[in-house]
């Protein structure tokens, strides 16, 4: 196990912004966001307290799979500037404080990467291998593909050589073959050249996927997950707190093949199962589901954390609910079929599924940044952005941010009609809602956001703490605490429509023997309380309170 000075462990409290260059803000007015914008709006970034920007793919793409489809792992798509306004990008935000991490998309390339060009060309070829293929045809593997709207298959037959290449996704991305030695060689080196360039990680796409050995001999392949701890050994070589963030959208158990006491592969992962399960509570104004999920998350290295999230850049997936708790939540925030997708999940953002409620949508920021782990926000959370529903599948979300209540938003000062993506319009558009009038306003959900920040990196209770829950009769109500060196944070939050009372059992690791501050963080109001005293916690419909207890004169702000 790694022995790490804790004072290198950043992720452990960061706050992670996910962003996509082509939305996010154009410079030269040809409707495509680039680097050169995106360095503008560093600035803002920083002022909201982000700590860490996380890039979707920005690499040379044919771009059918939003820039997940990569044709160079090694380059920049010439819409989204060059290498240079890459660099600059990085040394804007590292100069204002902000690390950069970016996806790794190596599980598959596009069909037009060089290499898959030269595996098709004949069987003999060097780069054949890099690719999974099979000769003879292969069984019905329709209940095995990740979009069923558009693929029947996860093997498609290769026109050139007659064979079958296997492809987890889209069929124009072929995976890549994992225990290739030459293709673990060329994966490393773009990870090297990346970090050279200023990277301080990477958000790794689809792990399981990406370790995926189906269609290799037997005999041929170690286990996968000692490449992945390979790879993590390899970062730690090129920077010693640099990161990886995995996707594995799997039950806890099998999360643990991946990080945890024994498992020195992944920095941090994504908590899927508390993400589907806040949403089951969410739906059914009941705490017990999400509070049962996180009373069963596994132990994990000291080292590792969890990155909680309300919404990330693809559907709001609900496949590990039941079908019928999917239904519940279906029928709550997306009863109609086309605010539905691949039959597993939402293609919302959180303000329209809530009908735009101020009180519920503040209560829920208020538990991802109180819950243990580190919160993740995709780009427009923060001004409460919806969703295009007009748009197909996942890219509803990815529509250009809002800066501003023009006719283009502020992204771009091209024509609505030139812009890389339809903007949102109604109720949740830039007319209402945009970055320039928020600012502007003490009330609005951005001023909101950039209090939950500051407070949560004023609080490592919540990143470092032993969290645990607080039993108490409401069953709307969660509420959880975090000690850490002495200090407590009492945490609470109604997911119910009626006021409650929850009432603290303190112990005398809450309470010095002589007394103790109370704090109430997001209302700055102060009391004291004396040991054995219990600690009241009123709460309105969808209210939320963080309470810290602490000894009066210990220095903290809060």
């Amino acid at each position: 196990m790694r022995t790490t000075d804790t004072s290198d462990l950043w992720w452990k409290n960061a706050v992670i912004y996910c962003l996509d260059i082509e939305t996010f803000c154009d410079s030269n007015g040809d409707g495509v966001g680039d680097f050169a914008g995106a360095a503008q709006r560093v600035d803002y970034l920083a002022e909201l307290g982000i700590t860490c920007v996380w890039l979707m793919p920005f690499y040379p793409s044919p771009n059918r799979d939003d820039g997940y489809d990569v044709m160079d792992l090694y380059g920049v798509d010439e819409r989204l500037g060059t290498l240079g306004d890459f660099v600059e990008f990085v040394r804007t935000a590292k100069d204002r404080g902000l690390r950069v991490i970016a996806d790794l998309v190596v599980n598959h390339t596009s069909d037009q990467h060089p290499w898959f060009k030269q595996a098709q060309s004949s069987k003999d070829n060097p780069y054949r291998d890099f690719y999974v293929w099979r000769s003879e045809e292969p069984p019905d593997t329709s209940k095995e593909v990740v979009f069923p709207d558009k693929e029947n298959s996860i093997w498609t037959k290769d026109k050139t050589t007659g064979e079958w290449y296997l492809h987890r996704f889209y069929s124009h991305q072929p995976d890549l073959n994992v225990s290739n030695p030459l293709v673990r060689d060329e994966i490393a080196k773009a990870i090297g050249f990346w970090m050279e360039l200023g990277l301080d990680g990477f958000r790794v796409d689809a792990v399981p996927f990406f370790l995926e050995t189906m269609g290799v001999e037997e005999g041929v392949v170690g286990d996968p997950h000692d490449y992945l701890q390979a790879l993590r050994r390899f970062l730690g070589r090129r920077l010693g707190n640099s990161v990886l963030l995995g996707e594995v959208n799997l039950p806890y158990k099998e999360q643990l093949k991946f990080f945890g006491p024994e498992a020195d592969e992944l920095t941090m992962q994504f908590d899927f199962i508390a993400m589907q399960q806040m949403y089951l509570s969410l739906a059914r104004g009941d705490a017990r589901p999400l509070a049962k999920t996180l009373s069963s998350r596994p132990a994990m290295d000291p080292d590792s954390q969890w990155a909680t999230f309300v919404r990330n850049h693809d559907e709001l997936t609900l496949d590990k609910l039941s079908k019928a708790e999917r239904q519940e939540v279906f029928d709550a925030f997306g009863p109609e079929e086309r605010m539905q997708v691949f039959g597993r999940g939402l293609k919302r953002r959180l303000p329209p599924m809530l009908d735009g409620d101020p009180q519920r949508i503040r209560m829920v920021y208020s538990l991802l940044f109180s819950l243990p782990g580190t919160p993740v926000l995709f780009y427009g959370e923060e001004i409460g952005m919806g969703e295009n529903l007009d748009i197909d599948g996942r890219m509803a979300v990815r529509t250009p941010m809002q800066w501003t209540d023009g006719e283009s938003a502020g992204f771009s000062s091209a024509k609505p009609r030139k812009l890389i993506a339809p903007l949102v319009s109604g109720e949740f558009g830039p007319d209402n809602v945009n970055v320039t009038s928020a600012r502007r306003d003490p009330d609005s959900l951005l001023s909101f956001m950039g209090t939950l920040i500051r407070r949560y990196r004023e609080c490592p209770e919540l990143g470092w703490g032993e969290f645990s829950l607080i039993k108490q009769p409401n069953n709307a109500v969660l509420a959880h605490r975090c000690v850490w060196e002495g200090n407590s944070i009492f945490l609470a939050h109604n997911f119910g429509s009626e006021p409650a009372t929850v009432k603290v059992e303190t112990n005398d690791d809450d309470v010095p023997e002589s007394g103790g501050l109370v704090t109430d963080l997001l209302r700055d109001k102060r009391s004291s309380i004396a040991r054995g005293e219990p600690l009241d916690i009123e709460l309105e419909p969808y209210g939320y309170r963080w309470i810290r207890v602490q000894e009066p004169g210990t220095g903290r702000l809060w």
